[in-house]
């Protein structure tokens, strides 16, 4: 299992995750408290960051139980669930570029989901790739 940090949304939400993240980015949307983060992923979107020059926007990071029940179409397994996964935008930039750059950053490990409007990125240690 990839390693995990837990932060307080309250405590330390403004704090850098890297040059271009912060902790707020990737707490659940419900406002729960704590935050639960994969240092890996952030590094993976630090790189999609760095790649396109861009602003990645994230749209969900970590979620509750009960914050992912409610999310339309989401897996009761979801990687969201561990700090794992974010679903993000990269703006000005298609879903199916970033997904292939992601590609590369993640070869044969990690989920690569491929959304209309997103992607979902996630740190797993096998491979998983879908379109929404």
């Amino acid at each position: 299992m990839e390693n995990v940090q837990v932060f307080s949304l309250a405590g330390e939400g403004e704090a850098r995750l890297s040059p271009h993240f912060r902790v707020r980015e990737f707490a659940c949307r419900d406002g729960a408290d704590p935050v639960f983060v994969a240092p890996r992923l952030v590094q993976v979107l630090e790189a999609v960051r760095q790649h396109f020059g861009a602003p990645v926007t994230v749209n969900s990071g970590y979620r509750t139980v009960s914050h992912n029940k409610a999310t339309p179409g989401s897996s009761p397994r979801s990687q969201h669930l561990y700090g794992l996964a974010a679903d993000i935008r990269v703006e000005g930039h298609a879903p199916g570029e970033v997904a292939a750059y992601a590609e590369t950053l993640l070869p044969g490990a990690g989920g690569i989901g491929t959304y209309g409007s997103f992607v979902h990125i996630d740190v797993r240690p096998g491979p998983s790739r879908w379109k929404g």
